[in-house]
């Protein structure tokens, strides 16, 4: 299996190619799309839309696999993440790649054992994984090499179907409809 992971930016995206076929995977590219230079940001997620669909029709993943916005303090950012975030899934979709989103707890959970650690734990834990030597210029790439490694632990571990079966089941709780003859009736005291 072809893994892109894609850890989502307005101003830099990292993506990433992880093959999962054997004991070990393999990195088949890791980078950024570096989005800075573009003031106008509707421009930014037009080139975050075609540069994602220029890596899906050039090596042609089964998965993406990529982060979950995380809730900030600053909205707007926020916001924007989440655009860039969708405008690669409308890639992925158009393609017909199943994705999977991933939180940055987790992720960071999957590659060091600790959902708190920093991206340079991170990358640092990867490159002993994984062995590569490179260091990436921005984190950003081996962020999303780290979104691109938990979807393939996720997705090649038995055990995680098996445990989200027997995870105990939200209940739905359908709102009561209130009426006044329920409330009189519970209250008989109160209504005269």
């Amino acid at each position: 299996m072809l893994i892109l992971g894609i850890d989502p930016g307005t101003r830099i995206l990292g993506y990433s190619l992880l093959q999962t076929d054997g004991p070990t995977p393999t990195i088949v590219a890791m980078d950024v799309l570096y989005l800075r230079l573009i003031p106008d940001f509707k421009e930014r997620i037009l080139q975050i839309h075609n540069s994602t669909s220029r890596l899906m029709d050039s090596f042609h993943p089964d998965f993406l696999a990529i982060e979950a916005p995380f809730f900030g303090k600053n909205v707007q950012s926020m916001l924007k993440l989440g655009r860039a975030q969708g405008v690669a899934i409308a890639a992925a979709l158009a393609h017909s790649i199943p994705y999977e989103e991933y939180e940055p707890s987790l992720i960071k959970q999957t590659v060091t054992g600790n959902g708190n650690a920093s991206k340079e734990q991170v990358a640092d834990l990867l490159r002993s994984i994984l062995h590569f030597d490179t260091h990436p210029h921005y984190l950003d790439a081996t962020d999303a090499l780290a979104v691109a490694y938990t979807a393939h632990m996720q997705l090649s571990n038995p055990l995680a179907d098996l445990r989200a079966q027997l995870a105990p089941k939200k209940k739905q709780h359908k709102p009561a409809k209130k009426q006044w003859a329920d409330f009189v009736n519970q209250n008989p005291d109160i209504v005269k």
